[in-house]
């Protein structure tokens, strides 16, 4: 790991909601430094004097230091991000009251920091919340400017400070409604992106897994087996298709009628699945027959899985059914030949199937290239 990317995971870590975090965090930091350059230029005008305006640019910026550690390293003190912004805010609040009660004849400009802070606070809080907020920063700067008026009437008179009170008051609590409706908006979005995201998963389900047996259908296996007709490196071990029809299907289905035949549908399906290994690809084909592709596989070790899958289905009970019904399976196994289109390959398998139905059934049928 380079020295670069050991410091980047050091200081901003690899969770990206945290990231996204610091992010804001970052956007803040540089808000302040703009912040503190007005600040010295208000020191040097003489609008503010020189030891009060240092000491608030200190404290200003050893607290936005100190909360980079605090969202660095919120996961190990188990502080929510909510409240990391409620401390936030409330430091930002408080600053820019104190600038306003320290910028003298230019403080008004400064009241309009304040319904920024409140919507920076909606995308952590609840609206109600936020609202809260927004009514503890008036009265805040409410109690500030009273005691300004009746410290210095002369210097903060009483036409002037409501002016500034009743626009800030007014801005706030219009900015604190208007983005508590677009926080409604935006987790209603959210919402329905979830939803919208979830029925695409189950839409993407139902066109590619057959809803009875839970295996792949038969256009999913279709798209299986075209890529694997275009993915032909050199040299690579060949692949065999097999087609496998359940026996006396039709008999199991009149005399247990269609319920029946769905329970040994899905155990069938169930069982062969068991002897899958982790790159075979088995998909029901239609009623009871199913395709099933081995790809890497010799035809001798396609043979070995499929008598082992039929000793399964053969020592299988099924509930709903007699206890002593033995199902079976005829199954016709071929191998494909080099670059043969899979259509073809099926197409054998179907009459190597057939052989096995008409030779007695519950049986493989291994058909090998040159047969």
């Amino acid at each position: 790991m380079s020295l670069q990317r050991k410091l980047a995971q050091f200081f901003i870590g690899e969770d990206p909601k945290l990231g996204r975090l610091l992010g804001y965090w970052s956007a803040t930091l540089v808000f302040y430094i703009l912040c503190m350059f007005l600040m010295i230029a208000l020191i040097d005008a003489g609008i503010v004097e020189r030891e009060t305006g240092v000491n608030l640019i200190w404290f200003g910026m050893s607290s936005v230091l100190a909360f980079y550690g605090l969202i660095r390293f919120s996961k190990q003190l188990h502080i929510l991000p909510s409240h990391l912004a409620v401390l936030q805010s409330m430091l930002a609040i408080g600053c820019n009251i104190a600038i306003y009660a320290l910028t003298g004849p230019v403080r008004g400009a400064t009241l309009i920091v304040l319904p920024v802070i409140i919507v920076f606070c909606t995308f952590s809080l609840r609206p109600r919340a936020t609202l809260a907020l927004c009514a503890c920063t008036i009265c805040a700067l409410g109690a500030t400017i009273s005691v300004m008026m009746a410290s210095d009437p002369a210097a903060y008179p009483f036409e002037i400070e409501a002016v500034h009170f009743g626009l800030s008051t007014t801005s706030m609590i219009a900015v604190a409604l208007l983005t508590g409706e677009m926080s409604k908006l935006r987790a209603r979005l959210k919402r329905q992106k979830e939803e919208l995201l979830t029925a695409v998963s189950t839409i993407r389900t139902l066109a590619t897994v057959d809803e009875l047996t839970s295996l792949a259908n038969r256009r999913h296996m279709n798209e299986v087996l075209g890529a694997e007709e275009r993915r032909q490196p050199a040299g690579r071990k060949p692949v065999c298709i097999a087609l496998l029809d359940i026996d006396f299907f039709k008999s199991i289905n009149d005399r247990y009628g269609h319920a029946g035949g769905d329970a040994v549908l899905r155990t069938f399906a169930g069982a062969v699945r068991d002897e899958l290994r982790a790159d075979d690809v088995l998909a029901r084909w239609g009623g009871e027959e199913f395709l099933l592709m081995l790809p890497d596989t010799e035809l001798s070790e396609a043979t070995v899985v499929l008598n082992r899958m039929a000793e399964r289905v053969g020592a299988m009970r099924i509930s709903e059914l007699d206890r002593e019904l033995t199902i079976t399976f005829s199954a016709g196994l071929v191998e494909r030949c080099g670059g043969e289109p899979f259509a073809d390959t099926i197409s054998r398998a179907d009459r190597a199937m057939y052989i096995a139905k008409s030779s007695g059934r519950n049986q493989v049928i291994p058909i090998g290239i040159n047969a």
